[in-house]
């Protein structure tokens, strides 16, 4: 199986196998002295002292709704394996926080003190969740973070142009908020001349990473649908992109080669990405609009997601996904305490 590419039967049954075999979250209790952590709804964070950095460790947990709904078998694995073939295409273009890669999951980075906004840029009218630009749209606004959208559209119809709309971070549980470009500029650190530059620095760049991943994927015949880039400043003043980059979890990816003839039937394209997610757990009666209780992901949704998933993640690479299933003693806590981060 390592010397071709895995078909979706293989990948499915990748999945099955692994349902157990998954990283929820780690015992914290046997941390290293002056090691302290944090976690994101999917990333664990171990700042570690002096000038070593943060180990960043990627779960398998899936979040969709601002919930954690479960985990998904490999996850982990499959965001890390994209988030750095896109880094390494793109550090040329904008500098990254990535130092090494000691383990699948694991990634080894520069300290940055995360900047308060997400980049979020988007290309079509589409999404379903209560803060969408569609279900903005549908609602009777023609107006989305400053940005003007005309009559007539339809959902998953391309916008006019690609649009900036960034969101505000949200305190754990609560919905990022989506603003104007004016009010994410004065949300950074800095004097107003600082928050100025510094907005168009982000603003510049995260346009750049945009339009360099559309134009990778469509050649991969896959539509960048929409994305959220995430900067950090470093301990000498250097603004990096951190956390991940075009993976689907942060992304809408489309296919290319239907969505044309999917659109005009009315029928919604297809998806690869987190999207599938949302959908599943709409479909176990979850509305978005209402609020409320976020159901967890069943196993089957649990499957085709990692499938979905793992197809993709060779689509992007161009390479054979080698799953890593060794117990997560060998793939998780061996290597964080190599690292310093556990002492046990």
């Amino acid at each position: 199986m390592t010397d071709d590419f895995m078909t979706e039967e293989q990948a499915r049954r990748i999945a099955e196998d692994n349902l157990d075999n998954v990283l929820d979250s780690i015992d914290t209790s046997c941390l290293a002295d002056n090691v302290t952590s944090y976690s994101g709804k999917v990333r664990d964070n171990f700042i570690l002292p002096g000038n070593a950095g943060r180990a960043l460790l990627t779960s398998d947990r899936v979040s969709v709704f601002d919930s954690v709904v479960g985990t998904v078998p490999l996850k982990g694995q499959v965001l890390d394996e994209i988030t750095h073939w896109w880094f390494d295409r793109t550090s040329a273009l904008v500098p990254n926080h990535v130092k090494d890669r000691p383990s699948t999951s694991i990634t080894l980075a520069e300290q940055c003190n995360a900047l308060p906004v997400e980049m979020v840029v988007r290309a079509y009218l589409t999404g379903t969740s209560s803060t969408s630009i569609w279900t903005a749209y549908k609602n009777g606004s023609r107006e989305f973070c400053g940005n003007p959208i005309p009559e007539g559209m339809e959902q998953d119809q391309r916008l006019p142009y690609v649009m900036l709309t960034p969101s505000t971070k949200a305190q754990h549980g609560d919905h990022d908020e989506s603003v104007d470009a004016d009010t994410a500029m004065k949300a950074l650190p800095g004097t107003e001349t600082e928050q100025e530059q510094l907005w168009k620095e982000l603003r510049s760049q995260s346009m750049a990473l945009f339009g360099m991943g559309a134009a990778l994927s469509d050649g991969m015949g896959l539509i960048l649908v929409d994305t959220k880039y995430e900067f950090g400043r470093t301990g000498d003043g250097r603004v990096v992109l951190i956390d991940e980059i075009h993976t689907p979890d942060s992304s809408r990816f489309w296919e290319k080669e239907d969505y044309a003839t999917r659109f005009a039937e009315g029928r919604s394209p297809k998806s690869l990405s987190k999207q599938f997610v949302r959908n599943a757990i709409i479909g176990q009666g979850y509305d978005p609009e209402q609020g409320g209780k976020v159901p967890k992901l069943n196993d089957e949704g649990r499957i085709e997601c990692a499938t979905r998933y793992i197809l993709l993640c060779q689509r992007i690479t161009g390479k054979p996904f080698v799953p890593d299933t060794r117990p997560i003693e060998d793939r998780v806590y061996a290597p964080l305490e190599e690292l310093g981060v556990l002492k046990r």
